[in-house]
Parts: structure tokens; sequence; C-alpha cells
């Protein structure tokens, strides 16, 4: 068999694309509001969607709303009063600059120690990327 008879076997063979380009999604956080407190209940769930330790989420939201929280069962409470859309957009802020690639967009990422500096580093393309330290 020739290599152009076997390329198109292999490229007959292969799954048809998906209607959708965007693989990643990202985690709707459940944020439900109970006298002064914020509860987000699948805080857990959708840390670990992206692929990022509950602690290290858990210190940027302490650094940015600057509130007391406690993590329980898979549940964050803060102390306060914080809309849906607020805590959404810190969990976006948080994406761009932690678990997205700074080059090619994609969640395929991890955060690695180089030289004593904490890098994003991206499995898909390669690009090393330095992050803000929290």
């Amino acid at each position: 068999m020739d290599y152009d008879k076997m390329l198109q076997r292999l490229y007959s063979s292969l799954p048809e694309k998906t209607v959708s380009k965007e693989r990643f999604e990202l985690p709707v956080l459940e944020v439900q509001i109970q006298g002064t407190k914020t509860i987000i209940r699948n805080f857990s769930q959708a840390v670990k969607t992206v692929q990022r330790e509950d602690k290290h989420f858990y210190k940027f939201l302490t650094k940015e709303i600057a509130t007391a929280m406690i993590m329980d069962e898979g549940k964050l409470t803060l102390n306060g009063k914080f809309p849906q859309m607020q805590i959404s957009k810190l969990f976006e802020n948080y994406l761009k600059e932690y678990v997205l690639c700074h080059e090619c967009h994609k969640p395929d990422t991890q955060i690695i120690e180089r030289n004593g500096v904490k890098v994003l580093k991206c499995t898909a393309c390669g690009a090393i990327s330095a992050i803000r330290k929290i």
C-alpha cells in the first residue's frame, strides 16, 4: 500500500469534527447568599474541572476579596454579600491568569516552579509564562 492510500484511509477513520470549536467551557459557580454570608456550593468541583488545587483558588479569592472564608465539604463560605456576577468575574480573572495559556489560550497548562519562580507551562503549545505570586 502506498503512503497516499494509507493517509486517506486514516483520515476516513477519524471521527467527524464536533459542531462547537471550543472544547473548554467555563464552569459556572453556584453562588447563594444567605444572610450576611455568600456560599459557593460547587467550589471544589469547579476548581477540579480546571485542574487546579482548591487552596490555590482559595488564596486568590482571599487576596482579591479581602474577607474571611471557610472551605468545608466542597463548599466555600465567604463572610459578606457578594453577587453571582462579581464572583464569576473573579473566577474568570483567575482562569485568564492561572489556567489558560497566555499564548494559545488553551486550558492544557500546569503551574510549575522554574528557577525558584512559578510559571504556567502549556502542554499544548509548549509556551512558558511567568505568573503573579498569590
